[in-house]
């Protein structure tokens, strides 16, 4: 593979517990705003959408090596609305970790620009940090996110927005994703705070 060296990264990352009553935490569809179509995703399903807001794959090479997402102790659970007009999803993933939302803060500090190989193709994900939103919760924070291909192919970028919360074990995210120029930080507040408030009501 051309470009850059990529660190192996750590052996297989061990599967996070079921899902720790987290699905009973998760927005309604009804709660979505208004023009997106939602619904919870099953378990098998729910993985891979959370490694999506990520923009990880599972089994990557991870440049630098310590930006590999943390394993949640239970989760992720997931709910995913869908603009089709745009297009663009709105996704809410709830986990429980047993780290301070800090420790990821942490983290994205060392983790700017992080490059990811698979099955010959490199992606690089970069991420900026935004300022943190007021909200109902122990800590906060808040993300841009750009997704694509080193070779930087038009039509394959992916943009985020994340608002990311901890109240308690449980991490409360919910992104707005489109891979053309729409945006709706509208819609992404209110869910968070929808999403905050349904799980310290519990």
């Amino acid at each position: 593979m051309s470009g850059h060296p990529i660190a192996a990264r750590n052996p297989v990352t061990p599967l996070a517990s079921a899902d720790g009553g987290l699905a009973k935490l998760l927005p309604d569809p009804s709660q979505f705003p208004s023009r997106y179509t939602a619904m919870a995703l099953p378990a098998d399903t729910a993985r891979q959408a959370a490694d999506d807001m990520n923009g990880y794959l599972p089994g990557a090479q991870v440049d630098p090596s310590g930006c590999v997402p943390v394993t949640p102790t239970a989760g992720p659970a997931v709910a995913v609305g869908s603009d089709d007009s745009a297009p663009a999803t709105l996704t809410v993933v709830l986990t429980r970790s047993d780290k301070p939302l800090s420790a990821l803060r942490d983290q994205l500090r060392q983790c700017g620009t992080v490059r990811l190989g698979h099955s010959g193709v490199t992606t690089v994900v970069t991420t900026t940090s935004d300022p943190a939103p007021p909200a109902n919760a122990d800590d906060t924070l808040a993300l841009t996110r750009t997704i694509g291909s080193e070779t930087g192919q038009t039509g394959l970028t992916r943009k985020l927005s994340s608002l990311i919360g901890q109240i308690g074990d449980v991490r409360i995210s919910v992104t707005y994703m489109t891979s053309g120029s729409t945006s709706d930080s509208e819609g992404l507040d209110t869910l968070f705070t929808t999403a905050l408030r349904k799980v310290r009501k519990g």
